[in-house]
């Protein structure tokens, strides 16, 4: 019997991209051929821009999410939104059928939908995997059809197997130990001094405008700090205007980048302040990096305010809420978190729930459903 290919769905954004991507290397190197896997994602997203120059065939499908708001632009908005997923549900039940995949996974995400709703229409086994503490509107719907659940965070749910939120290769073989943290240092362009602290910001592949301008600000009040370097990966929106406002003077190691390797900054990094989706989550976890974490305010059921509080209960991580992401809030607690015995102990702490190699797992879950291994 000819079997169809492994379909990974999802995307919209970097959180959800870089998974995908994580379980189709490990999924390559578990022996499926390239021309049996795919990537299914919308054109509204990053993924043109991430996954385009990858050798997994790409499909694209119309669609945008729907925004939590009753506006007058939000509604109209909206309706748009609900045409385009019409179209999207069309499309991946018409492409569905033609691949006749071995099985479909879903890493969540407003492109997920489309391609997982055609798969249970067709009887095709789905795996979802649930990357932050709470489900997802669109896994939420999809779960009772799900062969098995891949969480990253503990459950008691039927048909669930914790393996933890997938890794790029790249990520998951950093090496953050004293010498080769030294090394990376030497490294960067221009070198980071052995005396400074590196404060690394991330906070997506979009930004948040809000802690961009606080980082902003921040630089202000450290400008003339020769004990730190300050990193501010600021994300595509918002990069003009951080460039445009850039302190000037004073002897701050102060860099402003739009969309940073992560590979080469967290080597560096001794303290981040990112959002807290589950892949940021995932990477400082698993890198045991201490953080101080923004949760998105709004995201649908608060779910990176819990997947914030899942690190801060073990000690890794400060919880620092949008609204009072001030400058003067950062300063004084990244000051408190670079103590060295304090930042020590928050690495470990962080390390102590990290999970490596989650994208074998799921990757192994994927080929055992799909009847690849």
């Amino acid at each position: 019997m000819t079997r169809g290919p492994v379909v990974i769905t999802g995307g919209g954004t970097g959180g959800h991209i870089f998974p995908m991507q994580a379980i189709g290397e490990q999924l390559l190197e578990q022996g499926i051929p390239t021309d049996m896997l795919r990537y299914v994602g919308s054109r509204r997203g990053q993924e043109a821009l991430l996954l385009g120059d990858s050798p997994v065939a790409l499909t694209l499908l119309p669609g945008r999410g729907i925004r939590r708001s009753m506006t007058p632009r939000a509604v109209f908005a909206n309706i748009a939104a609900v045409a385009g997923l019409v179209a999207a549900v069309t499309t991946a039940i018409v492409k569905v059928g033609r691949w006749r995949p071995s099985v479909v996974v879903s890493v969540g995400g407003y492109a997920s939908f489309a391609v997982s709703f055609a798969a249970v229409l067709w009887r095709r086994p789905l795996v979802l995997v649930e990357l932050d503490a709470t489900s997802g509107a669109a896994h939420r719907v999809l779960e009772r059809f799900a062969r098995v659940r891949c969480v990253g965070f503990a459950s008691s749910a039927p048909r669930t197997v914790l393996t933890g939120a997938p890794l790029r290769d790249g990520i998951e073989s950093i090496d953050r130990s004293v010498p080769v943290r030294a090394r990376a240092r030497h490294d960067m362009d221009p070198p980071i001094d052995d005396d400074r602290k590196v404060v690394v910001v991330m906070t997506g592949s979009l930004g948040a405008a809000r802690v961009n301008r606080a980082v902003s600000q921040l630089a202000v009040l450290w400008r003339q700090r020769a004990d730190r370097t300050l990193i501010q990966v600021t994300g595509r929106r918002d990069y003009d205007e951080v460039a445009r406002s850039r302190l000037t003077g004073g002897i701050l190691d102060y860099r402003i980048v739009e969309f940073g390797d992560m590979t080469k900054l967290w080597p560096v990094c001794d303290a981040a302040v990112c959002r807290a989706g589950a892949t940021t989550i995932a990477e400082v976890t698993a890198l045991g990096i201490a953080s101080v974490l923004v949760p998105l305010p709004g995201a649908p059921g608060d779910h990176q305010t819990k997947n914030a509080q899942v690190v801060v209960s073990v000690g890794g991580a400060r919880l620092v809420t949008d609204a009072e992401c001030s400058a003067e809030m950062l300063a004084s607690t990244l000051d408190e978190i670079l103590e060295p015995d304090i930042v020590v102990a928050m690495e470990k702490a962080a390390a102590s729930i990290g999970r490596h190699h989650a994208a074998a797992s799921i990757a192994q879950v994927v080929s055992e459903t799909g009847g690849w291994s």
